[in-house]
Protein backbone atom coordinates (compact mmCIF):
# COMPACT_ATOMS: atom_id res chain seq x y z
CA UNK A 1 0.00 0.00 0.00
CA UNK A 2 1.50 3.25 -1.58
CA UNK A 3 1.22 6.13 1.43
CA UNK A 4 1.52 10.11 1.37
CA UNK A 5 4.81 10.02 2.47
CA UNK A 6 5.72 8.08 -0.85
CA UNK A 7 4.48 10.91 -3.23
CA UNK A 8 4.39 14.09 -1.79
CA UNK A 9 6.64 16.94 -1.80
CA UNK A 10 9.17 17.57 0.49
CA UNK A 11 10.73 20.89 1.75
CA UNK A 12 7.98 22.69 1.63
CA UNK A 13 8.25 26.18 2.53
CA UNK A 14 5.98 28.16 4.63
CA UNK A 15 5.35 31.65 5.47
CA UNK A 16 4.76 32.89 9.66
CA UNK A 17 1.36 34.34 10.20
CA UNK A 18 3.59 37.67 11.27
CA UNK A 19 4.75 37.38 7.44
CA UNK A 20 3.57 40.41 5.27
CA UNK A 21 1.02 40.10 2.66
CA UNK A 22 3.22 41.49 -0.06
CA UNK A 23 6.05 38.65 1.44
CA UNK A 24 3.68 35.82 1.10
CA UNK A 25 2.49 37.18 -2.56
CA UNK A 26 6.44 37.07 -3.92
CA UNK A 27 6.77 33.85 -2.58
CA UNK A 28 4.09 32.12 -4.24
CA UNK A 29 5.44 34.36 -7.41
CA UNK A 30 8.86 32.78 -7.49
CA UNK A 31 7.47 29.53 -6.58
CA UNK A 32 4.77 29.54 -9.01
CA UNK A 33 2.39 28.20 -6.39
CA UNK A 34 -1.16 29.40 -5.44
CA UNK A 35 -0.52 28.27 -1.77
CA UNK A 36 1.04 28.20 0.84
CA UNK A 37 1.14 26.76 4.44
CA UNK A 38 1.05 28.87 7.26
CA UNK A 39 3.47 27.55 10.65
CA UNK A 40 3.92 28.98 14.16
CA UNK A 41 7.41 27.14 14.23
CA UNK A 42 6.47 23.67 12.81
CA UNK A 43 3.10 24.04 14.17
CA UNK A 44 0.83 24.07 10.86
CA UNK A 45 -1.93 26.84 11.93
CA UNK A 46 -3.61 28.03 8.65
CA UNK A 47 -3.20 28.07 4.50
CA UNK A 48 -2.68 31.53 2.41
CA UNK A 49 -3.97 31.35 -0.93
CA UNK A 50 -3.38 34.01 -3.65
CA UNK A 51 -7.15 34.09 -3.72
CA UNK A 52 -7.66 34.83 0.23
CA UNK A 53 -4.57 37.63 -0.37
CA UNK A 54 -7.04 39.13 -3.77
CA UNK A 55 -10.18 39.18 -1.40
CA UNK A 56 -9.27 39.68 2.01
CA UNK A 57 -6.71 42.32 1.28
CA UNK A 58 -6.74 43.84 -2.23
CA UNK A 59 -9.97 43.74 -2.39
CA UNK A 60 -10.73 45.27 1.58
CA UNK A 61 -8.59 47.85 0.58
CA UNK A 62 -5.18 46.65 2.92
CA UNK A 63 -2.01 47.42 1.84
CA UNK A 64 -0.14 44.50 0.79
CA UNK A 65 2.95 45.73 2.75
CA UNK A 66 1.23 46.36 6.18
CA UNK A 67 -1.11 43.46 6.31
CA UNK A 68 0.07 40.01 7.78
CA UNK A 69 -0.68 37.21 6.73
CA UNK A 70 -2.63 35.94 10.28
CA UNK A 71 -5.22 37.87 9.22
CA UNK A 72 -6.33 36.66 5.63
CA UNK A 73 -5.05 33.06 6.49
CA UNK A 74 -7.62 30.21 6.11
CA UNK A 75 -7.46 28.61 9.50
CA UNK A 76 -9.90 25.76 8.85
CA UNK A 77 -7.25 23.75 7.17
CA UNK A 78 -7.51 19.97 5.86
CA UNK A 79 -4.25 18.37 5.85
CA UNK A 80 -2.98 14.57 6.38
CA UNK A 81 -0.79 12.36 7.91
CA UNK A 82 2.41 11.06 6.10
CA UNK A 83 1.47 7.40 6.79
CA UNK A 84 -2.03 7.72 5.13
CA UNK A 85 -3.07 5.35 2.12
CA UNK A 86 -3.18 7.67 -0.82
CA UNK A 87 -6.34 6.15 -2.13
CA UNK A 88 -7.61 7.71 1.34
CA UNK A 89 -6.36 11.23 1.42
CA UNK A 90 -7.61 11.17 -2.13
CA UNK A 91 -11.20 10.29 -1.77
CA UNK A 92 -10.81 12.94 1.09
CA UNK A 93 -9.83 15.92 -1.68
CA UNK A 94 -12.46 14.66 -4.08
CA UNK A 95 -15.02 14.96 -1.01
CA UNK A 96 -13.76 18.30 0.06
CA UNK A 97 -12.99 19.41 -3.29
CA UNK A 98 -9.31 20.47 -2.32
CA UNK A 99 -6.37 20.21 -4.75
CA UNK A 100 -3.20 20.24 -2.12
CA UNK A 101 -3.50 19.46 1.52
CA UNK A 102 -0.68 20.02 3.68
CA UNK A 103 1.11 16.82 5.11
CA UNK A 104 1.72 16.21 9.10
CA UNK A 105 4.45 13.80 10.46
CA UNK A 106 1.86 10.99 12.29
CA UNK A 107 4.18 11.40 15.76
CA UNK A 108 4.95 15.38 16.26
CA UNK A 109 2.05 16.55 14.47
CA UNK A 110 5.09 18.73 12.56
CA UNK A 111 4.47 19.76 8.79
CA UNK A 112 6.49 17.55 6.38
CA UNK A 113 5.03 18.17 3.08
CA UNK A 114 2.29 19.15 0.84
CA UNK A 115 0.56 16.61 -1.18
CA UNK A 116 -1.35 17.85 -4.52
CA UNK A 117 -3.20 15.88 -7.18
CA UNK A 118 -0.45 16.12 -9.40
CA UNK A 119 1.68 14.58 -7.37
CA UNK A 120 -1.14 11.37 -7.15
CA UNK A 121 -1.28 11.59 -11.43
CA UNK A 122 1.06 8.85 -11.21
CA UNK A 123 -0.22 6.79 -8.64
CA UNK A 124 -4.10 5.74 -10.10
CA UNK A 125 -5.03 8.07 -13.42
CA UNK A 126 -8.30 7.19 -13.42
CA UNK A 127 -8.89 7.92 -9.79
CA UNK A 128 -6.97 11.29 -10.35
CA UNK A 129 -9.31 11.74 -13.51
CA UNK A 130 -12.52 11.09 -11.36
CA UNK A 131 -10.81 13.70 -8.49
CA UNK A 132 -10.36 16.21 -10.72
CA UNK A 133 -14.07 15.85 -12.05
CA UNK A 134 -15.65 16.23 -8.82
CA UNK A 135 -13.29 19.00 -7.25
CA UNK A 136 -13.92 20.79 -10.69
CA UNK A 137 -17.60 20.88 -10.46
CA UNK A 138 -19.36 23.80 -9.15
CA UNK A 139 -19.48 23.37 -5.18
CA UNK A 140 -22.92 24.84 -3.14
CA UNK A 141 -22.13 27.94 -1.12
CA UNK A 142 -22.13 27.26 2.59
CA UNK A 143 -24.87 29.96 3.31
CA UNK A 144 -28.51 30.28 2.25
CA UNK A 145 -29.90 32.41 -0.56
Amino acid sequence: MQTIADIMTRDVRSVSPQETVMRAAQLMDEMNVGSLPVCDGQKLIGMVTDRDITIRATAAGQAPERAHVEDVMSQQVRWCFDDQPVDEVMEQMADTQIRRVPVLDHDTHQLVGIVSLGDMATKHSAQVDRTLGEISSPSQPDRPH
